[in-house]
């Protein structure tokens, strides 16, 4: 019989308890059905999913959310609900209420405004506004690459095509849900990017690339997201997947996706939520008694039924039988539901449960959020090509001439206030794709989008002072209205929405297009715009499209931005995401940026902001930037010389960039090089290395230019998830990046739990290796002279450093039976003045103690490994002495970290440091 868990409220002995906070529910109404209250009080189920058919304005959540955590409270419930929306922004937001909630872009147009730190503000911002209606958890980021971008039916929901691009946004939105308070989930695991429709009588779609390509692609944002520590829950998906390694129905059933895949090779920690069980496939194929239980044993931790009350019970009933079938144990029972208490934890307390601040708080903050919608919807709007110059309108068309707008039918966006309207009149009139049933499944009703072009139309005509014509286009193509209107209009705008997926969309805009030039050759003006309101790809590559915009979603906000552009109101900067950027040619690229030497009085202030910029918008291995400060780059150590360099906006005192250089003994180094993320592509960085390179080259003595620096130690080099883009942009800047040197930081996150490996002791004494820890400078004599043979001189110089601070550092050696030096070390406790210099060494919470042990030095022996291993074991005791909770190990050389492993080390960073002649970058320079 299992043993209950001592850490456990007994409350949860009752296996029925534990049970119901595995089930994850919803239901259709916007009231508490007396259904939902029998599921809370009777069978204690412990999460809650909202959509739009249960919410009807902020106040209504607020109250709503209120009564059903009174109903847990008052049923015995020792945690409170979770409470979970989709609130996506775009198309996808389950809240909607104009009076007190924001809207703002969608994933791939915040991407189009080109900065990750507004995307997290943006997710903050959203966060916010749900979590004062009582909200706990977000059912996102989107993490999902869109391999296939075209013909995806998760558009514009996803940041594009670029694995690196949607870590970067989905990171840093991720970051802005948490600084809320609010639980993240990402989605949709293993990748909704690149899904088939095999004409299956289901509907199921599957995913047919192989795990390598998936690792290469796909799952290169979860993998980035989990490595933070900061995604609290991963939903994984229903669909299926084929291919030679894997043969899947569904892959929330599936061990070898969530088991093996999600937690043994990814290393998700926290809770898994499966797809909604209630789908047809699933229901039609196995039947949701046996889908919960098999969901469970693939391990799932939540199982999401998404409103049938009969199928609910039907999958309670298939938990309990499972226990009692012993197909499940009340260990893994236990496991799960540790690890959604751990999540509830984090994010909901009794006291703000019960106490929601509602409209109180959202009135106060209503305005700043609508002023920071407007600023992501006009960053978002994206004008690809304007090659006839015909924007704005107002200075291309005369007042008397007539502006023509062709609209599709379409269903409008859950967002917006004209679906809440139309919502009520259940007007289905347009039947959706198998991709869109798939894929808005319980987003809100299909209906027709006239209204929200309508109110387009109404703006352009206020714009114009009422000279506008406006009418819709279907799949019956260009009919006699058309033709006639056509005819009387010199400007005409077309708008499409996902053209890829509904073909007479393009087929429309063609027509029309040709109709236009047939009629421009007969010396009529006959202008034409396409603005694709959904999908960037639906004219992207189509030259003959000569001015093309893109909104990336057509919410009421993002067709005023839309008319704000057309007529001048001001100039858009978006850019396209992904590849069809990097496709671009864009002529600011070869823009010269003025570079100043860096002024700590100045500068210091602007370099704190924008390393927390970085820290929130970037990949894991760069997550130690939120403990980065601008004193870390400036060494004042009189044997090293320091030049720092910043591009900066002489205005706002911002800055777009940094480069920290040094040069000590004949080296100059690259210690950091850092872009604003919203300043990227338009040459900042190469106009950083251009001058870098020249200042260190010019040194008198020069003999070698390195890339990465371990004195600071903020970049040991390029790093190494980061390494393809990177090593092409260096390789292009004058670097030889074939051979480079691998440097790893490891890391013990629990010193508590921590032991010796079996053996290593006694291979140390029958190796007669001893140790011995020294402090000052005064015994160090054989050390130093130890280091510089061995090491570069900045870690020679690290060492110095260390041996001076003789309270919190001290370097243990190595010693041969003859008294001969084998190895090195620093040791730091916590609280040292080297942390500073060593990001990783920094805590990121007040209550933690991180030990170091920094830059071993080991010369390659036949002992090599196990000297290392026992300067390791050193080092740990040491850290485990002066009461550190983690030990750091900065850092480890090339393919030496692999025998830590072994002691319980894991990899924290990974770099790879680069060296060069001084004379390869004649060009460069």
């Amino acid at each position: 019989m299992a043993k209950f868990d001592a850490d456990l409220d007994p409350l949860w002995q009752d296996l029925d308890w534990a049970i119901g906070q595995m089930l994850f529910m919803g239901w259709d109404g916007t009231e508490v059905t007396p259904q939902l209250r029998h599921l809370i009080v009777d069978h204690h189920i412990g999460s809650i999913l909202l959509t739009a058919k249960n919410l009807k304005s902020a106040h209504q959540t607020a109250k709503l959310v209120q009564e059903l955590q009174t109903i847990a409270h008052q049923a015995g419930h020792p945690q409170p609900l979770l409470i979970a929306v989709d609130q996506e922004n775009g198309g996808v937001n389950s809240l909607f209420d104009e009076a007190y909630i924001c809207q703002f872009p969608s994933s791939m147009g915040q991407a189009a405004a080109g900065s990750p730190e507004l995307a997290y503000t943006i997710a903050k911002a959203t966060a916010t506004e749900v979590s004062a209606c009582g909200v706990n958890l977000i059912i996102g980021p989107v993490l999902d690459v869109l391999t296939n971008a075209r013909y995806q039916p998760l558009g514009v929901r996803a940041t594009g095509d670029d694995p690196q691009e949607v870590s970067q946004y989905g990171i840093a939105a991720m970051n802005g849900y948490k600084a809320a308070g609010v639980a993240t989930c990402g989605k949709h695991f293993p990748s909704y990017g690149n899904l088939d429709f095999l004409g299956s009588s289901l509907e199921m779609p599957i995913i047919t690339q192989t795990l390598e390509e998936l690792s290469l692609s796909a799952l290169v944002p979860f993998r980035n997201a989990i490595s933070t520590g900061y995604l609290d829950a991963m939903f994984v998906g229903g669909c299926g997947i084929a291919n030679p390694s894997m043969n899947v129905n569904h892959a929330c059933l599936s061990d070898q996706v969530v088991d093996d895949l999600l937690r043994n090779e990814l290393g998700f920690t926290g809770v898994a939520i499966s797809e909604c069980l209630e789908m047809e496939s699933l229901r039609n194929e196995i039947g949701v008694k046996a889908g919960t239980v098999m969901a469970v044993e693939a391990g799932c931790d939540l199982v999401l039924l998404c409103r049938a009350y009969d199928v609910q019970l039907e999958a309670i009933s298939g938990l309990k039988l499972g226990v009692e079938n012993e197909l499940l144990t009340k260990d893994r029972i236990y496991t799960s539901l540790k690890r959604i208490l751990r999540m509830k934890n984090s994010c909901t307390s009794w006291a703000k449960a019960l106490n929601p601040p509602g409209i109180s708080l959202l009135s106060k903050i209503h305005p700043e959020h609508l002023a920071l919608s407007r600023k992501a919807y006009d960053g978002s709007i994206t004008v690809m090509r304007d090659n006839e110059k015909l924007l704005p309108l107002n200075e291309t068309m005369h007042m008397n001439e007539e502006l023509l707008l062709l609209t599709p039918l379409v269903k409008p966006l859950p967002a917006s206030s004209m679906t809440k309207s139309i919502l009520e009149a259940k007007n289905a009139k347009f039947a959706p794709s198998n991709h869109e049933k798939w894929v808005h499944r319980d987003r809100g009703a299909i209906m027709s989008g006239e209204g929200v072009f309508r109110e387009l139309g109404r703006s352009l005509a206020r714009a114009r002072h009422g000279k506008l014509l406006h009418t819709s286009y279907t799949a019956n193509g260009v009919r006699p209205v058309h033709e006639n209107l056509i005819n009387r209009a010199s400007c005409i705008i077309i708008v499409t929405a996902d053209a890829n997926r509904n073909l007479y969309q393009a087929g429309f805009t063609k027509h029309v297009a040709m109709m236009c030039s047939m009629l421009r050759a007969s010396g009529q003006k006959k202008s034409l715009i396409v603005v694709a309101v959904s999908s960037p790809y639906d004219f992207a590559m189509d030259k003959s499209v000569g001015t093309y915009i893109c909104t990336f979603d057509f919410t009421e906000t993002a067709m005023l931005a839309l008319v704000r552009v057309l007529f001048g109101e001001f100039q858009p900067h978006g850019s396209l995401p992904g590849t069809l950027r990097k496709s671009k040619k864009v002529v600011k690229s070869r823009q010269q940026w003025l570079v100043e030497s860096y002024n700590r009085d100045r500068d210091g202030r602007g370099l704190d902001e924008l390393l927390q910029v970085l820290a929130r918008a970037s990949a894991p291995s760069h997550q130690y930037l939120q403990t980065t400060t601008a004193a870390a780059f400036e060494l004042f150590n009189l044997s090293i010389v320091e030049s720092h360099f910043v591009v900066r906006n002489s205005s706002t005192h911002a800055l777009y960039g940094f480069c920290a250089t040094y040069f000590t003994k004949g080296i100059g180094v690259i210690g950091a090089i850092f872009v604003d993320p919203s300043k990227r592509n338009v040459s900042i960085g190469r106009s950083l290395h251009r001058r870098a390179i020249r200042s260190l080259t010019q040194r008198q003595g020069i003999k070698k230019v390195q890339l990465g620096m371990s004195f600071p130690g903020v970049y040991l080099g390029i790093p190494v998830d980061d390494s393809t883009t990177l090593k092409t942009w260096f390789a292009s800047s004058g670097w030889d990046t074939q051979f480079p040197k691998r440097l790893t930081n490891m890391i013990i996150n629990d010193l508590t739990t921590w032991q010796a490996p079996e053996g290593l002791l006694q291979s140390i004494q029958r190796a007669s290796i001893s140790f011995d820890l020294i402090h000052g400078l005064d015994n160090a004599e054989s050390v130093l002279n130890h280091v510089a043979t061995h090491a570069t001189p900045e870690v020679y110089e690290l060492y110095k450093h260390a041996l001076q601070e003789t309270k919190t550092c001290g370097v243990v050696r190595a010693k041969s039976p003859v008294d001969s030096l084998l190895g090195t070390v620093i040791i730091c406790s916590p609280g040292s003045h080297l942390a500073a210099y060593v990001p990783p060494l920094c805590p990121t919470r007040r209550d933690e103690l991180i030990g170091g042990i920094l830059a071993p030095v080991v010369p390659s022996t036949a002992q090599a490994n196990l000297v290392l291993q026992g300067l390791a074991l050193m080092g740990v005791r040491q850290n485990k002495a002066h009461k550190s909770s983690r030990s750091v190990l900065s850092w480890v050389q090339d393919e030496t970290y692999e025998p830590l492993l072994s002691m319980g080390f894991n990899v924290l960073q990974s770099f790879e440091e680069i060296t060069n002649a001084p004379e390869n970058f004649a060009d460069a320079v």
